[in-house]
């Protein structure tokens, strides 16, 4: 992992006092909208002692409008996404600054998924022009948790936590969704472990929170193979 400043820690996760891992360690849990995704992240950074990184959604001031006309805001919604996210995870890549552990509930390539499914033509060729000198400037994780769900369970999860622009989420855009997320992770080069959320309540319960942090510890200690799924 490239070393960078310290992200602020977000409130409400309590640290252990001893990480199961030696830092530094980077951490991604990614998956479709209403995985679990932000739920497990502050999960695993209690129990590595990490600092929290969160991806900024309510604050993009185009999402509620690109929900009601996706057509009209999707490039504004993208591009503010894909700057908002490159100046977060871009302090992780300041050598020298940082040695602790770090979890996100996000990876900068979720912008792209995003992005190739809502933008078309001269606005998706200039949304690729930005990401392509973004990208390559960021550190790389070393472990990624794909928490993959159908759109049935994503839509009850979207409606229990309650968010107003997302109320009128459609399944067939979830389903579109987590499919091109599978697209994704079915090449994805770097070190996967791929986790079906419908076998883990690891809100509710305590027994299947710690059967899902024992798996994501054997995959951090096993150093699992370039382009590998756990």
């Amino acid at each position: 992992m490239a070393h960078g400043s310290p992200l602020p820690l977000t409130d409400g996760w309590p640290l252990t006092a001893e990480s199961p891992i030696i830092p530094p360690v980077y951490l991604v849990v990614e998956g479709p909208i209403g995985v679990g995704k932000t739920s497990l992240a502050g999960r695993l950074a209690a129990r590595y002692g990490a600092e929290l990184n969160l991806e900024v959604v309510e604050e993009n001031p185009f999402l509620a409008h690109f929900y009601e006309s996706p057509e009209t805001y999707s490039f504004q919604v993208q591009v503010f996404f894909l700057l908002s996210r490159f100046k977060q995870l871009s302090k992780l890549a300041q050598p020298g600054l940082w040695s602790g552990n770090v979890v996100s509930d996000y990876l900068f390539d979720k912008d792209f998924i995003f992005a190739a499914m809502n933008l078309k033509d001269a606005e998706f060729a200039l949304y690729e022009d930005l990401y392509a000198h973004l990208s390559p400037r960021l550190p790389t994780p070393d472990l990624v948790v794909y928490l993959r769900a159908e759109p049935d369970l994503l839509l009850a999860r979207i409606e229990k936590r309650g968010r107003p622009f997302e109320r009128d989420m459609q399944a067939a855009y979830l389903a579109e969704l987590t499919a091109r997320y599978d697209e994704y992770f079915r090449t994805y080069p770097g070190h996967l472990l791929t986790v079906d959320a419908s076998g883990y309540d690891f809100v509710q319960s305590p027994q299947d929170e710690q059967a899902l942090l024992a798996r994501i510890d054997a995959a951090l200690h096993a150093g699992v193979g370039e382009g590998a799924a756990v």
